[in-house]
C-alpha cells in the first residue's frame, strides 16, 4: 500500500524571461532548478525565436526532475529571446505527459505557452463552456482551460488590433472567467505576460537582469541567475513585457490573500516576501511559539529542513541550546528498488536519522512547521525515544491544520487531517509526546507584521476567501462541513 505523504505537497513553480542578450533557456533551466521544491513530477521550457520567416517555437517537456528532464543538448536546442518554464506538482489532473507544462494553444496570432501555479474552483464549468465552443482539450488540467480560454478570446479580437492589445485584452477577458488561485507566466510570439488572481494567493515576482525582465514564483529563482528583485506582481495585476519594456495593467480590484503556508513552509527560506527573507519570519515564529508555550528542557531540535528556523528561534527565546538531533538524507527520491521488510519497518531512517549521542538522556523540544496526518511525526517521536531521549515535547509553529486547500496545495481530504478528527490532547497521546503545543492563529499572523486579512489561512480556519462550489467541497470536506451553494 502506498503511504500518503505527511506534509502538504507543493504547488508549482513558474518562470519566464525576455532578453535579446542572454541565453533565455539556460537562465530558465537554473530558475526552475531553484524552484524544484515547488514541483517534482515534471518540468518544461518553451522558447520563442525570431527568424526571417517569423517567430519559431521550441519546446522540451518531460516527466521527472529538472536535472533529469534537461540535458545540455536539450538546453542548446531551445533558441530564442523569450522563454517560459514550469515545474509541476499535480493538484488537478493526473501525472501524465499530456499534462506537462508549459501548455501550448494555437491561435491565428501564433502559439501561446502558459505556465500556471494555482487551482481554479470553477474548472468544471469553464471546461463545459470551452467544449461547447469546440475548443480542443486534450489534457485534464485547469491550466489547459485557462490557455484555451485565452486562445478563444484571441480569435474574437478585431484583426486590425496591434499584437500587444490582442494578447493583453484576450488574457484579461479570459482571466475574468476564472475563479480561484492562479499565478501565470504566458509566452506569446510578441511578448511575455505575467498575471496574478486578484487575491494573490500564489506568489509571482519581477526581476531585472541588466536590460532584461524576469518573472518567477520566488525571489530565490532570481538570485540563482543574478537578477535583481524589483517587486511582486500585484494581486489583480497583469504585466506585459516586450521590446519596449514592461507595462502594467489592472485587470481586477485587488483583495490580497497570500497563502500563509507559503510563508510557513512552501517557499524556500531564502526567498523574500514583504521585504525580508522567509528564514527571518520563521525564526520569529519560533520566538513567538516560545513565548506562548515554554517548557523545561535540555535542548531544542528542528525537524529538517522546514522546522529548523523556527527551532532556532524557539531555542534563542528560551535560552536553550539548539542542536542538530536529526540528520536528513537530501538525496532521497523515487526509487524502483524495493527495500527489505526490515528497512520498510525502519522507513523513516531513509529520510531522517537521529543522533544518539546528542539525544541520549536529554529532555528534547522538537519543533516542526506543521502536523498534517501525524504519521511521520509519530515515527520521529519514537525514533527520538529509541535514541535515548527521556522526554519529547513537540512544538508546532502553526495552528492545527483542520481543512484542505482548494487553491493549489494538496493537503489531502479533510478526514485524513488528524486535527480535523482529534483534539490536541488526543493528538498528543497519538504521537506519544510528553506535551504538544501549537502556535496560535493570532501569533502566526502577528509575526508577519501585516494585517491578518492580507492572508489566506483557510487550512487553519475553514474560512475560504474564494467561494468553493458545494460539489467540489464534497470531494474533500467531511459532509458536516459542506456549505450549500447559495
Amino acid at each position: 500500500m502506498v503511504e500518503l505523504p505527511e506534509k502538504p505537497r507543493e504547488a508549482c513553480g513558474v518562470f519566464g524571461v525576455f532578453s535579446y542578450t542572454a541565453n533565455v533557456a539556460r537562465l530558465t533551466y537554473f530558475g526552475l532548478f531553484a524552484l524544484q521544491h515547488r514541483g517534482q513530477e515534471s518540468a518544461g521550457i518553451v522558447t520563442y525565436e525570431k527568424t526571417d520567416a517569423g517567430v519559431k517555437l521550441h519546446e522540451h517537456r518531460r516527466l521527472g526532475l529538472v536535472a533529469q528532464v534537461f540535458s545540455e543538448e536539450a538546453i542548446q536546442s531551445l533558441h530564442g529571446h523569450l522563454a517560459v518554464g514550469h515545474n509541476r506538482y499535480s493538484t488537478t489532473g493526473s501525472n501524465r505527459v499530456c499534462n506537462t507544462q508549459p501548455f501550448l494553444a494555437t491561435t491565428s496570432r501564433g502559439t501561446l505557452s502558459l505556465a500556471h501555479n494555482g487551482n481554479l474552483v470553477n474548472a468544471d464549468t469553464l471546461r463545459s463552456e470551452l467544449l461547447a465552443q469546440n475548443r480542443p482539450l486534450v489534457g485534464t488540467t485547469d491550466s489547459e482551460e485557462i490557455g484555451q480560454a485565452i486562445a478563444e478570446a484571441v480569435e474574437a479580437m478585431p484583426a486590425a488590433l496591434p499584437a500587444p492589445k490582442v494578447w493583453v485584452g484576450s488574457t484579461m477577458q479570459a482571466l475574468r472567467r476564472c475563479e480561484g488561485a492562479f499565478s501565470l507566466v504566458i509566452g506569446t510570439p510578441d511578448g511575455l505576460i505575467g498575471a496574478r488572481d486578484h487575491y494573490g494567493v500564489r506568489p509571482l515576482v519581477i526581476g531585472r537582469l541588466e536590460e532584461s525582465y524576469v518573472l518567477a514564483s520566488e525571489t530565490c529563482a532570481l538570485d540563482i541567475i543574478g537578477a535583481q528583485f524589483e517587486r511582486e506582481v500585484k494581486p489583480g495585476e497583469l504585466v506585459w513585457i516586450d521590446d519596449t519594456g514592461l507595462t502594467s495593467y489592472t485587470w481586477a480590484l485587488a483583495e490580497p490573500k497570500l497563502c500563509i503556508f507559503e510563508m510557513i513552509y512552501f517557499a524556500r527560506p531564502d526567498s523574500e516576501v514583504h521585504g525580508e527573507s522567509l528564514y527571518s519570519y520563521r525564526v520569529r515564529l519560533g520566538r513567538t511559539l516560545a513565548q506562548e508555550s515554554p517548557v523545561e528542557a535540555d535542548l531544542v531540535i528542528g525537524v529538517p529542513d522546514s522546522g529548523i528556523p523556527a527551532a532556532i528561534g524557539y531555542a534563542n527565546a528560551m535560552g536553550l541550546p539548539y542542536k542538530q538531533g536529526l540528520i536528513k538524507n537530501h538525496y532521497v527520491a523515487r526509487t524502483f528498488i524495493q527495500p527489505t521488510q526490515k528497512m520498510r519497518e525502519e522507513g523513516l531512517k531513509m529520510k531522517l536519522n537521529p543522533l544518539k549521542d546528542i539525544l541520549n538522556g536529554q529532555r528534547v523540544v522538537m519543533v516542526d512547521d506543521s502536523i498534517v496526518r501525524g504519521t511521520t511525526s509519530r515515527k520521529i517521536v519514537k525514533a527520538l525515544r529509541d535514541a535515548g531521549a527521556v522526554e519529547v515535547h513537540m512544538r508546532v509553529c502553526s495552528p492545527p491544520v483542520t481543512h484542505p486547500c482548494f487553491y493549489g496545495i494538496d493537503t489531502d481530504n479533510q478526514d485524513h487531517l488528524i486535527a480535523a478528527r482529534q483534539s490536541v490532547t488526543q493528538i498528543e497521546a497519538h504521537l506519544g509526546v510528553d506535551s504538544l503545543k501549537y502556535l496560535t492563529w493570532e501569533g502566526m499572523l502577528a509575526a508577519t507584521g501585516r494585517q491578518s486579512d492580507n492572508f489566506c489561512s483557510a487550512c487553519f480556519t475553514g474560512n475560504y476567501p474564494i467561494p468553493i462550489p458545494a460539489g467540489i467541497q464534497r470531494s474533500k470536506l467531511m459532509l458536516e462541513n459542506v456549505t450549500p451553494t447559495k
